[in-house]
């Protein structure tokens, strides 16, 4: 990838829309369990957002990679670990959703429970802070 001059910067931005797909699909759906656009349904915006995330993953992971392997001294980066272990947490806080609160959302008439909505609030923080890290691994 490093004699190329297009191959690096094609795969990142792969890695980028497949970050904005899986990203944006997250967000949609946590801004939904947070109260916003209470018209839509939960279960039918779900069915319709998790094959995009999934989608998303599908370009970000093996587009990750193959930009790692260019730059291995990035694991004595302090900012490249923290980023991922905030998809990991991130990771761990959709399972623990879906593991969890959304096993009772055929139920949620209306309000969407506490304990949903907080995982909501964790994934858009999480998110966010791996973005950021994303950008700040370009200046440190």
């Amino acid at each position: 990838m490093r004699d190329d001059a297009w191959l690096y910067p094609i795969v990142e931005i792969v890695h980028i829309v497949g970050f904005t797909v899986l990203v944006g699909a997250a967000a949609m759906f946590d801004l939904r369990l947070l109260g916003f656009g209470r018209s839509l349904p939960v279960q039918a915006l779900a069915r319709h957002l998790l094959p995009w995330s999934w989608f998303g993953l599908l370009l970000i992971v093996p587009s990750g990679l193959l930009m790692f392997s260019t730059q291995p001294e990035l694991l004595s980066n302090d900012v490249f670990l923290l980023k991922l272990a905030l998809i990991v947490a991130a990771g761990a806080n959709a399972l623990a959703f879906h593991a969890g609160p959304w096993r009772g959302a055929a139920r949620w008439m209306g309000a969407v429970p506490a304990w949903a909505r907080l995982h909501a609030v964790l994934s858009l923080l999480l998110w966010i802070a791996v973005i950021a890290c994303g950008r700040l691994l370009a200046y440190v």
